[in-house]
């Protein structure tokens, strides 16, 4: 089987603070995200599709009713209820008065760099495309080991054609990293309906194992996207996919899922909606407007079911599994599901929107599965010194919001941090990692 289709591999977005205090996207996609660019390249204004949610919904009170979440009411139902509390409404951590000097959105210094370094931080959602000194640099700086995740879609630019170039150019990374990146790989699902698709893909994957890779992604294509050749959306648990997923689980590999954007995207067209203007120019993910788009529940259940049919196999679901307009169903499929686990990455906003109060208990309790990532992204046009710069201070603002009690500053609204405990944040950082996705710091 051919796997040298015409694809692009890119990843969601990760945007970063500068020192201005404007949000800026770090690396996107320059085809399906970009509206602008500055001097050095890969640096945007942000029209990425999270972290407007933020702007908006720290900016004014009228704008919360429009946010696509019932879980910034505080309400907690089932087994989670008794040990996270519940509010009538969002504080957002207004009630702090911070002090201005420590509100400004900065790099490490050198007693937080200690801190931080002291953890072995692993960022388990990142896609990057080239090597480069200043990256390498930064890694060790920062004593940072990444996972390198690599994403198919038929969307992309010429550039970016080749699976098998994307997979060769990640390893190349990994090689290079000095043991600071990880690989996980993927396979191409628009071959689905091709003959021998699922031995071929196992092929594949099992290449990708013997040159180091750890993990497997699969992405929101699968749901939202590729359909079989009658027509059919295929699911996460479609039937020729499982193969595969017993593959991965018989090589010890972990599944990374990312298989839904956000409630938004089923929603009526709404222009003062946050993301509209990402759907507006994205229509292939609107699915409101996309007849026989299956609903967002649906690919949730399919990818329920497949947890269901892989009890042994290890699964981490990207961007807090796809739910993070509601922080209680993650607690519940915690509960249900004990391999099942979710990454931070570009979620961070959702967890600042909670209550502090309730930030804080469903961290501690659900602290075991809870995986730090950003989606940074590097692409070969990247200019990278540039990239670190924003990467060190967003790296450094993440840290503060979940390890201190300083004031943050996001969207222009000062925020407390939440002060968990160490042991809470050595977890997050480095422990989950290393048991869900062995292999990820071994060096």
């Amino acid at each position: 089987m051919d796997f040298k289709k015409s694809k692009k591999i890119q990843t969601e977005h990760q945007v970063g603070l500068n020192t201005g205090l404007e949000l800026v996207s770090i690396c996107v996609d320059r085809n399906r995200y970009r509206t602008s660019k500055d001097a050095h390249g890969g640096i945007v204004r942000c029209r990425s599709l999270f972290f407007p949610l933020l702007v908006l919904a720290l900016s004014t009170s009228p704008s919360f009713a429009r946010l696509p979440s019932a879980s910034i009411s505080g309400k907690v139902t089932g087994a989670s209820q008794s040990a996270i509390p519940s509010t009538s409404r969002p504080d957002l951590h207004t009630q702090v008065e911070p002090d201005p000097a420590k509100a400004v959105n900065r790099d490490f210094s050198e007693v937080e760099l200690l801190r931080f370094t002291a953890l072995e931080p692993i960022d388990i959602h990142t896609h990057i495309y080239k090597s480069d000194p200043l990256l390498f640099e930064m890694l060790r700086k920062l004593h940072l080991h990444t996972l390198d995740i690599v994403d198919v879609s038929d969307n992309g630019n010429a550039e970016r054609k080749d699976l098998t170039k994307e997979n060769n150019d990640v390893l190349e990374v990994a090689r290079e990293s000095s043991g600071h990146v990880s690989v996980c790989t993927t396979f191409d699902p628009y071959l689905i309906s091709e003959p021998g698709f699922t031995e071929a893909a196992i092929h594949q994957l099992n290449e990708s194992f013997a040159r180091g890779a750890i993990a497997v992604k699969v992405w929101k294509n699968v749901g939202m996207e590729v359909k079989d050749s009658k027509g059919n959306y295929i699911l996460p648990d479609n039937s020729l996919l499982e193969p595969i997923y017993r593959d991965i689980e018989s090589h010890h590999k972990t599944l990374v899922t990312h298989v839904g954007d956000p409630n938004t995207a089923w929603a009526a067209p709404n222009p003062s909606a946050p993301d509209f203007s990402y759907f507006k120019n994205n229509p292939q993910w609107y699915m409101y407007n996309i007849k026989d788009a299956p609903p967002k529940q649906k690919i949730l259940d399919a990818r329920d079911h497949l947890l269901e049919m892989n009890s042994d196999l290890r699964v981490v679901g990207a961007h807090l599994g796809s739910m993070e307009a509601d922080i209680d169903q993650v607690a519940q499929h915690f509960d249900r599901y004990p391999n099942f686990t979710v990454d931070l990455a570009g979620r961070m906003p959702y967890l600042m929107l909670l209550p502090r109060e309730k930030a804080i208990a469903f961290i501690t309790k659900y602290q075991d599965r809870l995986l730090y990532g950003t989606d940074n992204t590097i692409y070969p046009e990247t200019e990278v010194g540039t990239w670190v710069s924003r990467a060190e201070v967003s790296y450094a603002n993440d840290w503060r919001f979940l390890a201190t009690d300083q004031t943050v500053e996001y969207g222009g609204r000062r925020l407390k941090g939440l002060a968990l405990p160490n042991s809470v944040v050595k977890k997050i950082y480095h422990g989950n990692a290393v048991k869900w996705i062995p292999g990820i710091a071994d060096q």
